[in-house]
């Protein structure tokens, strides 16, 4: 498989002099194409910081960040973002297919794909019948689904997701977990995911890079050796699942008393 993201000895700093804090540290990794990878870590270890780097939102002190082989300098045309808080990323005076529509506009497709491609995108997602209803007319993991429906449409050769599930209830977190790994597969996707939910991460992902506490640093890089086709209870009830998920809070458990030690 060629590789689709590449992370290269990065490293990110706020602030300057004795105000200085170091969030990012000597980070390295790649996703390959086709790869759901999530990245899991303790709450403020930098993973949001780490996923402005990659999606291009900030420019990291030191390191490089390339997608396909570019070097990210700005925003990339082929990149997605889908954000945890779906209330504040779609505009409530448009219909949910003029928020799935908005950003092709600016890529100068004709209206006739820009039409095409709102359909099909709200059909992978089950919406296909809300296209004229507003964002403020559908519950949260309707307007969640519309986020995802919006990143899928600009078929991204990457698609960062950043805790994209932690606002809504359970019932639907599971639905839109199980909704991304169909559309995943269906589309063969690239997805880097972050999260700080320990079952999240294994239950979605086919490889889950462990976080330190700040400064963010790579503590483990997990295969996760699961079924292709995942059930919620069934695969949450596995050996397997049990196992990998110990393995990942005992990772983070370490680091988490060696960090509160120093």
């Amino acid at each position: 498989m060629p590789t689709m993201l590449e992370v290269s000895d990065l490293n990110h700093r706020f602030g300057t002099g004795e105000n200085v804090h170091l969030a990012i540290r000597d980070l390295t990794f790649t996703v390959e194409t086709g790869q759901l990878a999530c990245i899991v870590g303790p709450s403020g270890c930098g993973k949001s910081t780490l996923l402005r780097c990659i999606g291009g939102l900030l420019t990291p002190s030191e390191g490089t960040v390339k997608l396909h082989g570019d070097q990210v300098s700005g925003v990339p045309e082929d990149l997605a973002v889908v954000f945890q808080d779906y209330s504040r990323s779609l505009f409530p005076w448009l219909t949910v297919a003029g928020n799935v529509e908005f950003p092709l506009r600016s890529r100068r497709l004709p209206r006739a794909e820009r039409r095409a491609r709102v359909r099909e995108a709200l059909d992978w997602v089950g919406l296909g019948d809300t296209q004229r209803k507003f964002p403020w007319q559908l519950s949260g993991g309707m307007q969640q689904r519309v986020s995802i429906a919006r990143a899928l449409a600009s078929r991204p050769a990457l698609l960062l997701m950043d805790e994209p599930f932690a606002s809504v209830d359970a019932q639907t977190r599971f639905e839109l977990e199980d909704l991304l790994r169909r559309v995943q597969r269906e589309q063969g996707s690239t997805v880097l995911l972050v999260t700080h939910d320990i079952d999240e991460s294994v239950y979605l992902a086919d490889r889950v890079l462990v976080l330190s506490s700040s400064p963010a640093s790579i503590v483990a890089d997990l295969t996760v050796d699961l079924p292709g086709e995942r059930d919620q209870i069934a695969t949450r009830e596995s050996a397997e699942f049990v196992a990998l998920r110990g393995e990942v809070a005992r990772l983070l458990q370490k680091r988490e008393v060696a960090q509160e030690a120093n």
